[in-house]
């Protein structure tokens, strides 16, 4: 029987085990700044999104505070000792860019597959989700339940289960702690108004029945959520 290949370790967690010693050194005091991510990505050879995870851990941990607008700061050792040490913290879920490029795939997939096919009623539903989600956003509210649906309800077109709880699953792992702190920081009201132009195109697309189109649009409102979430601090 051929041994198990031992598991990788997440790629943000080995950023955040180096930004991690780098806080250690006397250079970091508490209050100061860290580095740019630009400048830290460069340093340690990885993208801005995956530095943008590390430092999100970092924060769980209670050693730095993301000042959106502002910048990462070292945090005093007080701060520190009532946050969860990294022991502690048990699983903080997949990388986000993990997360979303994978959703990219298979909703872009689905949405190609469906396009082609899908009733008027299935669409006259996705209509009314979007109508729906529109008007919370505008209300100032974010609207996590109803882009669910919306997603969801795309899913359903296919008629295969599988395919429905997959893409369930995956939209349900942005509540994980790494992926929630991340949207935490940076959604907000306009963010998902500017979403919803996303999903009309989708939508648009799906009345259409334009698998190109339909495809293409997802896959773009995917993308453009993510580096929503990896913008700058």
């Amino acid at each position: 029987m051929l041994a198990k290949a031992p598991e990788t370790r997440r790629l943000y967690l080995q950023i955040a085990d180096k930004v991690r010693a780098l806080l250690a050194q006397p250079d970091f005091a508490p209050g100061g700044r860290l580095p740019a991510e630009r400048a830290l990505a460069e340093q340690l050879g990885v993208s801005r999104p995956s530095v943008r995870e590390a430092l999100v851990v970092l924060e769980l941990e209670g050693l730095v505070e993301i000042r959106q607008g502002s910048g990462v700061y070292v945090c005093a050792p007080a701060h520190r000792d009532a946050a969860a040490a990294p022991a502690e913290l048990g699983e903080l879920g997949d990388s986000l860019i993990d997360i979303m490029n994978a959703r990219a795939v298979l909703e872009g997939a689905i949405a190609a597959s469906v396009a082609p096919f899908c009733t008027a009623r299935s669409l006259k539903g996705l209509r009314a989700i979007y109508e729906t989600m529109a008007r919370e956003a505008h209300a100032g509210h974010i609207p996590i339940a109803t882009d669910r649906a919306f997603h969801v309800a795309i899913a359903q077109m296919t008629g295969n289960e599988v395919l429905v709880r997959t893409v369930e699953n995956y939209y349900d792992a942005r509540h994980a702690p790494l992926p929630a702190k991340l949207f935490g920081h940076f959604e907000n009201t306009h963010t998902w108004r500017t979403a919803l132009v996303e999903h009309q195109a989708i939508l648009e697309a799906l009345e259409a029945h334009d698998p190109i189109q339909a495809q293409a649009a997802m896959q773009r409102h995917l993308r453009l959520s993510l580096e929503r979430c990896a913008a700058h601090t």
